[in-house]
């Protein structure tokens, strides 16, 4: 799912195929969508709002609203916040349906690698939300379009935002949709039942009778969206540095991404 290319240069406060006049005043961040460009976000997603308001709010990023003054606009973490709920249960849904014979452990472990940011943020690659994003002009200029952390954020505003304007049966089948392909790897994929964690624990107990450590190097954002970054470190030699949205998050992604690098490098504990 996600592009090789990078995503359409913009300039600041511009967002592909807004006019000058849907801009803020000397480039201050996007204060109105274009219509037709909704129009165009809504056949990728296929779905129609009756209410385009809540798709709106779905793209418009915090860094907007602390650049412009614009009664009533909201940033889309309300509806993150709710399209994380609605997502969980549509995928554990899916999982306890996929595999039946699975224990709740092990739904768990396969749930949290489908929803984890990195998984979310291809999704949102592949819908190419990023070039629809509302974004303020400092983060326009720290390219925020192709972060995996505000991807993975506007996907499940997007998700919250169906789910409101359609409900749980169109959303349902909007996340179906739209996770396919990760969806039918998972069901083949027998690596997700075991998490990267434990898969990297048993290894480097069996090669060194001793356990990986994962130390927060960094937390990034405000307390309800935070990021945080973990080092995965080894004997005091740091194996690989992960982010996620949660220390869990960012301590398996560390690990994955250690265990890859073995894939391709079976001597790099050495």
């Amino acid at each position: 799912m996600p592009r090789s290319d990078r995503d359409e240069e913009t300039g600041p406060g511009k967002a592909p195929g807004l006019n000058p006049a849907e801009c803020g005043a000397e480039g201050q961040g996007q204060l109105a969508p274009g219509p037709a460009r909704l129009t165009d976000l809504e056949g990728i997603l296929g779905h129609t709002f009756r209410n385009r308001s809540l798709l709106e709010e779905s793209l418009t990023h915090r860094s907007l609203l602390n650049e412009i003054l614009e009664e009533g606009r909201r940033d889309n973490e309300r509806l993150e916040f709710l399209g994380d709920a609605v997502l969980g249960l549509i995928v554990a849904e899916w999982v306890m349906e996929a595999y039946p014979q699975e224990t709740e452990g092990e739904l768990t472990r396969l749930r949290a690698a489908l929803v984890k940011e990195k998984k979310l943020a291809e999704v949102a690659r592949g819908l190419k939300l990023g070039d629809f994003l509302y974004l303020g002009k400092g983060e326009e200029r720290m390219e925020g379009r192709r972060k995996r952390s505000i991807l993975a954020d506007a996907f499940e505003a997007i998700v919250g935002a169906i789910y409101l304007d359609g409900g749980l049966e169109v959303v349902r089948d909007f996340v179906r949709r739209t996770f396919g392909t990760l969806l039918e790897e998972a069901r083949t994929d027998q690596r997700l039942l075991t998490d990267a964690k434990t898969r990297l624990q048993e290894l480097m107990l069996a090669l060194f009778r001793r356990s990986p450590i994962y130390e927060v190097a960094e937390e990034r954002g405000p307390d309800h969206a935070k990021t945080f970054v973990i080092l995965l470190r080894l004997n005091d030699r740091t194996l690989a540095t992960g982010e996620g949205r949660s220390k869990k998050e960012a301590e398996q992604n560390a690990a994955e991404k250690f265990l890859k690098h073995l894939e391709k490098n079976p001597l790099g504990l050495l």
